[in-house]
């Protein structure tokens, strides 16, 4: 069940006709500055305290549970006829008189993908501002898969980044090396919040087109009537590492509203006319701290790395959080 259809279940029936609304809808940002001089200042900053916090592994590989013939020693197996002398276990053999040879992991170049929800929910504008505003969420995810792209690309991973909504609206191709951060810029600049949330189908075409495994940021408000939970879950099952940023604006859980309203969804577009009181807005508060504690849960239950991105939070705090939390690029 998602976040809307808690505020409105058990709502006096004159306030709960129908489908919960979402606010109105905004109008892709003006770009001036979204990725202006001070945020590719800040960008430098965290990538040096990301080689820091990194220090002591080689930077650009990550152990896999792949068996080959990398550095870092792994196992045994028993020798068969055609395998490399080379790679017999020689002191093993004296001691138990069995041939076996030595198993290392494979070391290779992570895959990073960036999956930005670009539903018409996350062009949602808080406080009741007129269409053509700046959304806060939206530009807030981009800034947040801009700088993690960079500190990516500064330790020479593979970056993809992927606009989805119900399905995949853009794909930056995957690159490497940090001088191709404005690819990313100018990719994230022409995404805009359209369309309806449904991140299980969306997932499902992801995994589909993408068949080099990697970690799996999904950068998302996760208002998903068909449930949040899907999305990740076609991840976990297609093998890649899922990795949540939870975009919140707390404005939300208490908008500044009164009296009688008509509000709609801003990706169905279905309308209703309800009154709002003070009972009402507690009971929506309520139910949007809960649903923000359900989303928290499920991924502790299933060892899901999880953030809350308060948008209120600059982009910069939050990244140094979830460096000190060691759960990026570890």
């Amino acid at each position: 069940m998602g976040l809307f259809d808690r505020i409105w279940r058990g709502l006096p029936s004159a306030s709960r006709r129908g489908a919960p609304a979402r606010g109105v809808g905004a109008s892709p940002t003006k770009q001036g500055d979204l990725f202006d001089d001070e945020f590719q200042r800040k960008l430098e900053t965290l990538a040096l305290v990301s080689r820091k916090v990194f220090a002591g592994r080689l930077r650009a590989e990550r152990r896999t549970k792949k068996k080959g013939s990398g550095v870092e020693f792994a196992d045994h197996r028993d020798y068969v006829p055609g395998d490399d002398f080379r790679a017999v276990d020689w002191n093993a053999y004296q001691r138990f008189g069995r041939l076996l040879v030595r198993l290392y992991e494979e070391e290779e170049d992570l895959s990073i993908y960036f999956i930005v929800d670009c539903s018409s929910s996350m062009g949602f504008v808080s406080g009741g501002s007129a269409r053509g505003a700046s959304s806060a969420k939206f530009d807030y995810a981009r800034r947040l898969a801009a700088a993690l792209a960079y500190v990516g690309l500064a330790n020479l991973d593979r970056v993809t980044v992927v606009g989805m909504s119900d399905q995949v609206v853009a794909r930056m191709p995957t690159t490497r090396g940090k001088g191709r951060i404005f690819r990313v810029f100018n990719f994230l600049r022409e995404l805009s919040p359209t369309g309806v949330t449904d991140l299980g189908e969306g997932m499902r075409t992801f995994v589909a087109q993408h068949k080099r495994r990697g970690l799996a940021v999904l950068i998302s408000d996760l208002y998903d009537h068909a449930g949040f939970e899907r999305g990740i879950n076609v991840l976990r099952y297609a093998k890649f590492e899922p990795f949540v940023l939870h975009i919140v604006d707390p404005a939300e859980a208490r908008p500044e509203l009164n009296g009688d309203v008509r509000i709609y969804d801003c990706e169905t577009g279905d309308e209703r006319e309800v009154t709002i009181t003070p009972a009402v807005l507690e009971r929506m508060q309520l139910a949007w701290r809960e649903y923000q504690e359900s989303v928290e849960r499920f991924c502790a239950s299933r060892q899901v790395p999880y953030f809350p991105a308060d948008i209120n939070v600059p982009f910069d705090e939050l990244i140094l959080k979830v460096f000190r939390r060691g759960g990026f690029l570890r």
